[in-house]
């Protein structure tokens, strides 16, 4: 059935009421998409997920797989037993003008560079001062630092060097701490100290700075004075 609406001012416009068209019975359903063609569908439609998936895969792999960066020195481990040994050996030290400072000899040398110490057995040391005086000392072992400025004597220790009058002095006992630097010579067990004119000091400890040219005993102390010569 169809009606005429007649609005002011519009032209009319045909208005059918009834039930939508229907296509006619005889008319061929729509043909199946084929397999192929649904699959292309179904993988655009699933790609962006499929490929974010693999993406991560790849990344979890990448950071199990991939090797640790090499330790800074900071943190790297120290060794404690010694990278280095040598036997027989001497070594010698200069001044930038090349003049001989120290020379060390001993059966064996070890470097440890946990504490970059050096250990020395039967040391024998020769040290000389700018002004050409010449300091000696010797020991069973020996603890230096690695510029061998510092060193600590033991057992059966011996250093001897000279006063301010030029007269030698001999510094015995178990352990003895050189600096050759500064020339000082400090102990804390008990120390037996010879001079020039053979007195003979035993005492608990002592302290020798040859720039102030002082020598300090500790404890209780015990004295030999050599007879006076006659002249």
């Amino acid at each position: 059935m169809s009606v005429e609406l007649h609005l002011p001012d519009l032209p009319e416009v045909p208005i059918s009421l009834g039930a939508a068209a229907q296509p006619p019975l005889d008319t061929p359903p729509a043909p199946r998409m084929p397999w192929s063609l649904r699959l292309r569908e179904a993988l655009s439609a699933y790609l962006p997920l499929l490929l974010m998936a693999l993406l991560a895969l790849a990344t979890w792999w990448l950071v199990k797989n991939t090797p640790s960066a090499p330790r800074t020195p900071d943190q790297a481990v120290v060794r404690q037993d010694p990278d280095y040994t040598m036997t027989g050996f001497a070594v010698e030290r200069f001044e930038a003008t090349g003049r001989l400072k120290v020379r060390i000899e001993g059966e064996q040398m070890r470097h440890y560079p946990a504490t970059d110490q050096i250990e020395i057995d039967r040391v024998h040391i020769r040290a000389i001062a700018p002004d050409g005086r010449v300091t000696l000392a010797d020991a069973r072992r020996a603890l230096a630092n690695g510029d061998a400025s510092e060193i600590q004597l033991l057992g059966a220790a011996h250093v001897t060097t000279t006063d301010e009058r030029g007269q030698k002095v001999q510094m015995a006992g178990e352990f003895l701490h050189a600096f050759l630097v500064t020339e000082r010579v400090r102990s804390h067990l008990p120390v037996r100290v010879t001079s020039a004119d053979g007195s003979v000091f035993e005492a608990t400890g002592l302290e020798y700075d040859h720039g102030l040219r002082k020598l300090e005993l500790r404890g209780p102390m015990r004295g030999t004075f050599a007879p006076r010569s006659s002249k």
